[in-house]
């Protein structure tokens, strides 16, 4: 019983960094997007997409696998609807959270070209904000429902 505690703090404190520092991220490059300064956007792009790289991809890996082996170390059975509803909400972040990763990467680019060039970023940048900030709402709201269930397991 002792790995378990050491796995549920690790689960947790994963969980933490994963959210935290995708709300975190989220935030400083949805208001860097409204401030319209490329050099700033440029900056705030690059840092984004080294932070998912370093602290939610980690995450993202570990916490199923955490997950799973504290399941099955108290024998919750696999079927039970909080479990399932927490891994389908689950993979829905994580389809979410994709394709932000790639959008990320190409406003990253597109950044860095137009501060190198001091030039505007081009419309495709701005699409891509959008669909990133869309993508964002689902990925949040399921996770905040994830951590809702792993708590309470309420059914």
């Amino acid at each position: 019983m002792e790995h378990y505690l050491l796995i549920k703090w690790l689960h947790i404190l994963s969980a933490t960094l994963m959210f935290g520092t995708g709300l975190g991220t989220a935030f400083y490059m949805f208001v860097t997007n409204r401030s319209g300064n490329v050099q700033a956007i440029a900056v705030i792009t690059r840092w984004v997409a080294r932070a998912d790289w370093w602290f939610t991809t980690p995450s993202v890996i570990f916490q199923p696998i955490s997950g799973l082996l504290m399941v099955y170390w108290l024998a919750y059975p696999l079927n039970s609807p909080w479990l399932l509803w927490s891994m389908l909400l689950y993979a829905l972040a994580g389809a979410c959270w994709l394709p932000v990763v790639w959008l990320q990467l190409q406003m990253r680019d597109m950044a860095q070209i137009a501060a190198r060039d001091h030039t505007a970023l081009p419309a495709r940048y701005w699409r891509f904000e959008r669909m990133w900030t869309v993508l964002g709402f689902p990925a949040f709201i399921s996770l905040i429902v994830v951590y809702w269930l792993m708590v309470n397991k309420p059914i």
